[in-house]
């Protein structure tokens, strides 16, 4: 299994929307990276739930339950996307602040690419932060 974390915008699509939802398409990525990342996944790989804008902070856990397929909103059709089941919530929202903090975290791609919307996660950083968040990993 590997482990990722994906970030929307909450005012576009908010944790609270994807629990309503439960499970949902990870849809409009436009970047390359991004897009390999999304490829790369696997049926029943998790990923952190990631608010950024002001709130900037990991606030729940969803698993890839249908991997990589094309994304119909991309008239271009060069881009795809996966569809992501709720797993829970983070029991304590962990912030981009508490994760900079942490020099366990210094290699995270959150804090070296800051802009990537779908990054993977080692599965150390992925225990220290299920923690932080108090939740099991």
């Amino acid at each position: 299994m590997k482990y990722w974390l994906v970030k929307s915008e909450p005012e576009t699509w908010s944790w609270d929307d994807h629990v309503k939802a439960g499970t949902a398409e990870w849809d409009g990525v436009r970047n390359h990276q991004a897009k390999s990342n999304l490829q790369a996944m696997g049926k029943g790989d998790q990923a952190f739930f990631y608010h950024s804008g002001k709130e900037r902070s990991i606030v729940g856990i969803v698993k890839v339950v249908r991997t990589y397929y094309p994304d119909p909103t991309d008239p271009t059709g060069r881009f795809g996307m996966v569809d992501f089941q709720v797993v829970g919530p983070m029991k304590v929202a962990v912030s981009l602040s508490e994760v900079r903090a942490d020099p366990r975290l210094e290699d995270l791609t959150l804090l070296r690419n800051s802009r990537l919307s779908v990054q993977p996660v080692d599965l150390k950083s992925w225990k220290i932060m299920c923690k932080m968040g108090r939740v099991k990993p």
